[in-house]
This record gives C-alpha cells, sequence and structure tokens, in this order.
C-alpha cells in the first residue's frame, strides 16, 4: 500500500480564504475519499475511468465534455466536430448516453462547489452591508438587482406575477455563481489532478511498496539535497519513492493541459533536479490530458542534450485523443493530418503511453 502525504493549506483572507476551504487540500482529500467508497474496484485498466469521473467536465458553451480551449470549440471552429467525437466515445467507454454524461462527470469540483457559492454569497451580503448601512433603507440598489436579466428571464417563461425582491436577488445570485464558477475551476484542477493521481496509485492492488507524495519539496525526496540559502527550492507535482536502498525515484510534472509557459518550465524544472540530485539515476515523466496534438509532439520529441527530456510522456487516454482528430477505427500515421500523424508514431515507439501502461510499470 502507497504512502500518501499532502501538503497543508495556508490559511488566507476574505474570498481567497473561501476558495481555498472548498477548494484546499483537506475537502479535496475529503471529496476523494467520499468518491473512493462507493467507485468500485481501481485498478490499472480503469485508472483513467476514475480520472475522467473526477475531473473531466462539459464545456457550458457547448455542452460537450472539455478536451480543448472553450474558444476553439464552438460550432464555427474545428475543434466543435472534435469534441462531439471525443463526447460520444467517452460516454460510450463509461457506460452511459450522450446527454447523460454529465451525471457521470466532474464529481471533484461539482462536490466543491455548494460549500463556495454558498460561503462567496453569504460574504458579499456582508460586505454590501457594510457600505450601504449608510443611506436610507430602499434608496440604494442592492447586488443583485439586475432588472434586464429578470425581464429576460420573465419574457422567456411567461412570467406574469414579478418575483419580490428577496426572490429576485437570490435568483440572479444564484445565476451568477453558475456563470462565475467557471473561472474557479483552475484553483482546483492543478492540485485535484496530482491528488487524484496520488489517491489512485495509493490504491493499486500489487505488492511493489511506494512512498507518494504531492507537493514535495525537492530535499525531502531521498538522493536530491537541499539548493544553496539564495535559491528557491523547488517542488515536485507529484513524487514516487521506494523506501529502499537504490530504489526507483519519480518526478512527474501532472499538468492537465500543456500551455506554452508549462513548456518552458519543464526544462528548468528539470535543471533544477539534475543541480540537486546527489547522484543516482531518476525518472522524469509529464503525465498530462492535453489534447493539442502539436504540444504532445513537442513533449515527446523534447531533449535535453542527448536523451529525451521525458522519460515517458503519459496521456490519460490517448485513445480519446485519437478519436478526436477523427480516426474512431484503425488509429494510423497515414490517416491522420499533420501533427496529428504524428501521435500513433509516439504510440508505437512508446514514447507517447497510457496512464494504465504507466501504472503498470509501477507494478511491474
Amino acid at each position: 500500500m502507497a504512502v500518501v502525504d499532502d501538503g497543508s493549506d495556508e490559511e488566507l483572507p476574505g474570498e481567497v480564504e473561501a476558495i481555498e476551504r472548498a477548494f484546499g487540500a483537506t475537502n479535496r482529500r475529503r471529496i476523494l475519499a467520499d468518491y473512493f467508497t462507493t467507485a468500485g474496484e481501481v485498478d490499472a485498466g480503469n485508472s483513467w475511468q476514475h480520472v475522467y469521473r473526477l475531473l473531466l467536465w462539459i464545456n457550458p458553451t457547448i455542452g460537450l465534455a472539455h478536451c480543448y480551449e472553450s474558444d476553439k470549440c464552438q460550432p464555427h471552429k474545428a475543434w466543435y466536430s472534435r469534441s462531439l467525437a471525443f463526447h460520444q466515445w467517452v460516454a460510450n467507454q463509461l457506460g452511459v448516453g450522450p446527454l447523460r454524461l454529465r451525471e457521470e462527470i466532474d464529481h471533484l469540483f461539482r462536490a466543491a462547489l455548494p460549500a463556495l457559492a454558498k460561503v462567496e454569497t453569504e460574504q458579499r451580503r456582508i460586505a454590501a452591508a457594510r457600505h450601504l448601512g449608510r443611506y436610507g433603507p430602499g434608496t440604494m440598489p442592492m447586488p443583485g438587482d439586475d432588472l434586464d436579466l429578470l425581464d429576460i428571464i420573465s419574457s422567456v417563461l411567461n412570467i406574469e406575477q414579478p418575483l419580490d425582491s428577496s426572490e429576485s436577488r437570490q435568483l440572479v445570485e444564484r445565476i451568477y455563481t453558475h456563470f462565475a464558477r467557471e473561472n474557479k475551476r483552475k484553483n482546483l484542477l492543478g492540485r485535484g489532478f496530482e491528488d487524484t493521481l496520488a489517491a489512485i496509485i495509493a490504491r493499486l492492488p500489487g505488492d511493489s511498496e511506494w512512498v507518494v507524495r504531492t507537493r514535495v519539496p525537492l530535499p525531502d525526496i531521498p538522493g536530491f539535497l537541499a539548493p544553496s540559502q539564495q535559491a528557491k527550492q523547488p517542488e515536485v507535482d507529484l513524487a514516487l519513492w521506494e523506501p529502499k536502498p537504490q530504489g526507483r525515484r519519480i518526478l512527474v510534472s501532472a499538468k492537465w493541459s500543456v500551455r506554452a509557459d508549462r513548456e518552458r518550465q519543464f526544462d528548468s524544472d528539470f535543471e533544477d533536479y539534475i543541480r540537486s540530485s546527489g547522484g543516482g539515476v531518476f525518472d522524469y515523466i509529464l503525465v498530462t490530458n492535453e489534447f493539442d496534438a502539436a504540444r504532445l509532439d513537442a513533449a515527446c520529441s523534447r531533449v535535453h542534450g542527448r536523451d529525451h527530456l521525458f522519460s515517458s510522456v503519459v496521456h490519460v487516454q490517448p485513445q480519446g485523443v485519437l478519436v478526436a482528430y477523427g480516426d474512431q477505427e484503425q488509429p494510423q500515421a497515414a490517416t491522420l493530418r499533420g501533427k496529428a500523424g504524428r501521435l500513433p508514431v509516439h504510440i508505437e515507439d512508446r514514447r507517447l503511453i497510457s496512464l494504465e501502461q504507466w501504472l503498470n510499470q509501477l507494478l511491474g
């Protein structure tokens, strides 16, 4: 059984504190524990399904499973058809119809959101009351007094009897919260991805003994030295090591998506690891759910000196990427255009492997 240790959360004031309470490590651990209590068997083969059930979400602007940037997935853009193909495929894989997929995914975010919405609404009202106290009752507009929005709702629903002021503000606040929630997702997704991977590894059957830690300072990993006092202490997204002499060490960069700034960070992180290594071999792994073929190709091809930068590039489910690019039956390079044609080559060469393959390697 793997040993899992999470970093603690810092207490922060105001709205940031509310986000931290709802999306912080303590609540994430609770939600993950609740999920796995009823999730059934966890093994390497179904690990990607658990990741998607916990973290994949519906893009609210198109109603489809999110696999690429929202502005590029609109109906007049190329990624809309790809999103449709992926949505259909992942629904089939999870055993539900496309219209019911939203009920099967996004468990981590949806479980954390109600607590945040309640706290934020309450804080907003308290803050407004402090400022409105100097004015006479009913003389100033209140937060949530969006008459234009209420007119639209009343017109579409053919509501003749207007809501009272309290009901109308509550309705507007709930609508605002619904559309603002996607802006909060980034507060959960990065840490949630790391925690989900750690939680899955800790539940895998097998005899291997691993220590698994998220957001771990580099000197806390066996075989790595503390940096100089002037240097910033590197922190690893996810680290695994065997607690025995000459045990394997794996440093994981867990990135749900790969943006340009993260691509630059890969090299600088690896340089930090090399400088701090006290000797011995370690693996540097990228685990991602990136769907952009060019970014995946770049990660698989990236080199440091004469060697590949990453020992492996691990995708949550590369078959889903191939489906999105239009090759649902026989994903061969000849049928895929541009950088997408490189993906089957990387898969064949095992430069790009699935989460299942990587977890089987850990247990081997």
